[in-house]
């Protein structure tokens, strides 16, 4: 007896199967590679505001005076500022001028954050200065 083999089930060639595999590898490399673009443009947007304290300056019980240096790589705006006397107790504080503006420019740009604050002399304050992108400020300062 002979045996005969079906010639109606058929397969991919060798060479379309190959030419399929690659087509696949090079489109979720392409979605990965989207992907973590996205993600490293974002995280490299905050961690390029890194802003630093110049100094604190105390010219009358009534307001403080805040040197705010930008050392990093993207421009920063400041959003809001808090002070208090306990890191757990900060307020937002509403009348607050900056100068030039809230935008604090990369590399070395400062800015000048003048607080209208009751303060008390002796008295430790808590500071935080927060972008609107980015890791806030935050310090801590004794009145004179």
């Amino acid at each position: 007896m002979t045996k005969k083999t079906p010639m109606s089930k058929k397969a991919i060639s060798p060479i379309l199967a190959t030419l399929l595999l690659i087509v696949i590898a090079v489109a979720a490399i392409v979605v990965t590679y989207a992907w973590v673009m996205t993600y490293m443009t974002s995280t490299g947007t905050q961690a390029g505001i890194m802003l630093r304290k110049d100094a604190v300056s105390w010219p009358n019980n009534s307001s403080i005076i805040i040197y705010v240096r930008n050392v990093g790589t993207a421009d920063a705006t400041i959003d809001a500022v808090y002070i208090g006397t306990s890191s757990t107790n900060m307020t937002l504080q509403s009348s607050v001028t900056y100068n030039p503006t809230t935008i604090v420019e990369k590399n070395g740009g400062n800015i000048t954050i003048t607080v209208t604050y009751s303060w008390t002399p002796k008295t430790t304050y808590y500071f935080r200065i927060v972008p609107k992108v980015g890791e806030a400020l935050v310090f801590q300062e004794s009145a004179p």
